[in-house]
């Protein structure tokens, strides 16, 4: 087991690991608020800090500033290279108190993503609920491609197919285009509108049904502070997600291909800077010139409903 900060603030717990800089557990009067994971680790990627990319990348390779680049896969099931080289990495604590946490990890690089960089994921706790803040920099001295996404699951405390099959689960999500993928997960095609139909989480009050996502999607409406949404409400209470408007992309995954109890359990919402496939499009691709950074924050909050 590595080391983990606990957090505190009004009625938020959370649980930060040092390993992967990963959100272990997030609670709100006692509940969970997110899938946690104990000492054994983190499962379907629960919690992690997706880095220097999200999402998958082809086997095939990406190319970059006129090289060529290939990556170790990582996800039998598609033979693609998943969620970025951070997530088992040993981070370190620049900062901690009561109710906030500042982690930093000196990343080197690989063969496969010969890029170094700086990364920091700032966690803090307030009345309000959790706020994630992260920054990476490129310490090298060429370019460097850059993407960034998170993996929390949202949970309401009981199986997400337990209350949809009572009618007691909705879902609503900012989102007007999808992105369509091949059957290795790869995009296929430009986004498509999701307008009236089975992928418009838009409508409030709309329920999940038997709905299968593991999809991203774009065109994110966004309220008053630039904040897009995924709401995920039950009949007691709602658990939400914001992201501001550095992400442009949002993966949600209805965790249908696991097993066993956690099977359509819990909802991953993913705030992500690009689509999958990115580091080879370039669609959306960060690209951090020697001493740049960049910024992206997003946060978990709960309330009551009754």
């Amino acid at each position: 087991m590595g080391e983990v900060t606990g957090l505190r603030a009004g009625d938020y717990r959370a649980e930060i690991d040092h390993t992967g800089a990963g959100l272990r557990a997030l609670t709100w009067r006692g509940r969970d608020v997110v899938w946690p994971y104990g000492d054994d680790g983190p499962k379907a990627f629960q919690g992690q800090v997706l880095a220097p990319w999200p999402n998958r990348v082809t086997e095939r390779g990406y190319r970059f500033d006129g090289a060529e680049y290939r990556l170790e896969p990582n996800d039998p099931a598609t033979g693609t290279a998943i969620h970025g080289l951070v997530h088992d990495r040993v981070w370190t604590p620049e900062s901690v108190t009561e109710d906030a946490v500042a982690l930093r990890l000196g990343f080197g690089g690989t063969p496969g993503f010969p890029f170094p960089l700086e990364l920091t994921v700032a966690y803090r706790l307030d009345g309000d609920g959790l706020t994630v803040t992260a920054t990476a920099r490129n310490s090298g001295p060429s370019p460097a491609p850059f993407g960034l996404g998170f993996h929390p699951y949202l949970t309401l405390g009981e199986p997400l197919s337990a209350l949809a099959a009572r009618g007691e689960l909705t879902l609503e999500a900012t989102a007007g285009t999808r992105q369509p993928v091949d059957e290795r997960m790869l995009p296929a095609g430009a986004p498509v509108p999701v307008e009236g139909g089975e992928f418009d989480f838009r409508p409030p009050g709309r329920p999940l049904g038997d709905t299968v996502l593991d999809t991203a999607f774009s065109d994110l409406d966004r309220d008053d502070e630039g904040r897009a949404w995924v709401r995920v409400s039950g009949p007691e209470h709602r658990v939400s997600l914001w992201c501001d408007a550095s992400f442009g992309w949002l993966q949600m995954f209805s965790a249908d291909t696991l097993g066993g109890e956690e099977h359509r359990a819990h909802l991953a919402a993913e705030p992500m800077t690009c689509p999958p496939n990115a580091l080879a499009s370039g669609t959306d691709l960060i690209v951090l010139a020697p001493g740049d950074s960049t910024e992206h924050t997003f946060g978990i909050t709960a309330r009551a409903l009754a």
